[in-house]
């Protein structure tokens, strides 16, 4: 088709010639022939000391890596698996030992002190525990594990997230641990089940994502459990919020506002919820409802409830919905919901404005007036067919306070405002702020300059303290200078 096109072996334009410009001339016009010169390649830069000690150790884990999981099999063909129930740690530790000691000899593997401590730790880890986590949960000043498949294992320190060395040998691996611990809540994961919420043995929150649905590997994210409840003094010193603020949110939660904390993933939304409910008195019945049970409350009355999916053949689920209803039931003096995320959200309005004063929940929004506009569209989503004017009424009778917690740039956790619904204005629901968090400005080291400051306006709940024996003073409604 393109013969015409192609050039052929006589066509004299074909042939490559040397010297077109200087053939058949002489004299001063000709150019003596030209030599090509082959350089040498320049020589290559060597490596730095720390690229070879990085190298060094990278080889050194991966040979590490080998030997823990030739021991591994080991274990698993010498050990009774059945008797570690009963077996304590140091009878388990020193087993493994043994048998490790035994099968390092028969491979003629020699290994420092310390790196025979550190398998040691590994393979007890792998049996009785989370494998490659364990060591992660137990640093407490990790505040959250990011797993992105087998080799990519993010922690985060201070709001700030990083990269770990810790990895899963493979994809199997990271599976088989996955699986250990929904197994070990009752819950399962697999391709018809892809994804799944659970807890761990100390009350962290776990998610996890498996193949098909993540692509690159298992997703796995943890939320650690704080051992020591973060109270209020703790709060305030940490510069979450002002004493001034913490005297009206006691005053808030003593006199039963109904109150909700808003805020984004990660913004501290819990560890309010748990401060704000010290404030309760300890004589009051309270009942708390969970997807996952994270809250820690301290009162003596306290009835725990949990929702549950729904088993391999689709039935069983119990719907947080289902445990609110059933709550209304159990004569509370408090309900308290984890987390408003869905058709429960009526249920919960109307618990509040039915003789249920006092109520908490938590709601993902970036404002208090999002928070609300979330509200509304969660009960537009439940598919019950209210005029709007109707639904915000029910909204405006029902939530008192919003108290909103972000996470700023700069990693830190604050309540950046805190703001009371006060009515109906036409069809617009009216609200007033009371507390906010001024941003001024923000250090060279990225860290964010501000303070928390009052807006000049009266608590409309002014009266109602007062009826309830907290006279708040009126300085802590002046704003600063």
């Amino acid at each position: 088709m393109f013969a015409r096109f192609k050039k052929s072996e006589s066509d004299p334009a074909a042939k490559p010639t040397l010297a077109p410009a200087t053939q058949g001339l002489s004299g001063p016009m000709a150019k003596p022939p030209v030599t090509i010169r082959h350089r040498t390649p320049a020589a290559l830069p060597k490596p730095t000391a720390e690229a070879v000690a990085a190298d060094k150790e990278k080889k050194r884990r991966d040979k590490l890596s080998e030997i823990k999981l030739e021991l591994h099999k080991r274990l698993l063909d010498n050990l009774n698996l059945a008797a570690l129930e009963h077996a304590t740690e140091a009878d388990l530790k020193s087993e493994i030992t043994a048998i490790c000691g035994e099968a390092m000899q028969e491979m003629s593997v020699v290994l420092t002190k310390e790196e025979r401590v550190g398998l040691n730790q590994d393979l007890y880890d792998e049996v009785m525990g989370l494998g490659p986590l364990e060591p992660l949960l137990k640093d407490d000043t990790i505040n959250d594990i990011l797993v992105n498949g087998p080799h990519r294992v993010f922690i985060e320190r201070d709001g700030k997230l990083e990269l770990s060395n810790v990895t899963f040998k493979d994809e199997r691996h990271l599976l088989r641990i996955i699986d250990k611990i929904v197994s070990a809540v009752g819950r399962r994961v697999d391709e018809s089940n892809p994804y799944v919420d659970a807890r761990l043995a100390d009350g962290s929150r776990f998610n996890a994502m498996v193949p098909p649905i993540a692509v690159d590997g298992s997703l796995v994210s943890i939320r650690k459990f704080k051992k020591e409840k973060l109270g209020i003094p703790d709060l305030v010193r940490f510069g979450a919020f002002t004493e001034e603020m913490a005297v009206y949110l006691q005053a808030a939660v003593a006199c039963r506002l109904n109150i909700i904390v808003s805020g984004g993933t990660g913004s501290g939304k819990t560890t309010t919820l748990n401060a704000l409910s010290s404030f309760i008195d300890n004589h009051e019945r309270i009942l708390t409802i969970e997807d996952t049970a994270e809250l820690q409350l301290q009162q003596v009355h306290v009835g725990r409830m949990e929702s549950r999916p729904a088993n391999v053949e689709g039935k069983g689920a119990v719907t947080q919905r289902d445990c609110l209803r059933n709550a209304l039931r159990m004569r509370p003096d408090r309900i308290i919901v984890g987390e408003t995320r869905g058709e429960e959200v009526i249920d919960m309005l109307q618990a509040m404005n039915t003789g249920h004063d006092g109520s908490m929940t938590t709601i993902h929004a970036n404002s208090a007036r999002d928070a609300v506009s979330r509200l509304e569209n969660m009960i537009a989503m439940a598919g019950i067919e209210m005029p709007i004017k109707a639904v915000r009424a029910q909204i405006a009778s029902a939530v008192n306070l919003v108290v909103q917690a972000s996470r700023l740039q700069d990693g830190s956790r604050r309540m950046v405002s805190i703001t009371e619904i006060t009515g109906m204005e036409g069809d617009v629901i009216s609200m007033q702020e009371v507390f906010r968090y001024e941003r001024l400005g923000l250090e060279p080291n990225g860290k964010i300059i501000g303070r928390f400051n009052a807006t000049g306006v009266r608590s409309y709940y002014s009266d109602r303290f007062k009826q309830w024996g907290y006279n708040l003073p009126a300085e802590i409604y002046e704003p600063l200078p």
